[in-house]
């Protein structure tokens, strides 16, 4: 969570140099051109402007509600947000791993599953032994809880 944290100041900072220092210079300079109605280089500086704004505007929102989880109020013996659940899809008689982690974090090559996702919606709450059935795409799994470890149990670094 830390490192997700750190990531999104990183980005942050980044485009708030680019909105501050590297834009207006370009807009300065595209305006020195001369007419501004047939200008791409002023354009295009102005519609940066606004996408580096639209995006600071939306990783800013996403570090605030970061900052207010409350990691003692996540479950510890029910699957949350940083558990590691092993189920058996009972569709496929196949164990899975999967990790719940922030949309940010998803990697399902890897095993990361964001917790707004179907499999992490439906995993979400679970404990083990649980039998949940979850819609997908491809139809319904239904998997049952083998193995659960939650944030709390996992080791620190």
């Amino acid at each position: 969570m830390e490192d997700l944290k750190k990531k999104l100041q990183d980005e942050i900072a980044a485009l708030e140099y680019e909105l501050r220092n590297e834009l207006p210079k370009e807009i300065l300079k595209a305006r020195a051109h001369g007419d501004l109605s047939e200008n791409a280089e002023y354009h295009a500086a102005k519609e940066r402007q606004g996408l580096v704004n639209a995006r600071l505007g939306q990783l800013q929102a996403r570090l605030r509600e970061f900052s207010m989880i409350d990691l003692s109020k996540l479950p510890r013996d029910r699957v949350g947000l940083g558990s590691h659940v092993v189920v058996l899809d009972l569709n496929k008689d196949e164990e899975l791993s999967y990790s719940l982690v922030t949309s940010e974090e998803a990697d399902v090559s890897n095993g990361k599953i964001s917790t707004s996702s179907p499999i992490g919606k439906g995993l979400l709450g679970k404990r083990v032994g649980d039998t949940v059935k979850i819609q997908i795409p491809d139809g319904v799994r239904e998997m049952e809880i083998l193995r659960l470890t939650t944030i709390h149990d996992a080791p620190t670094a």
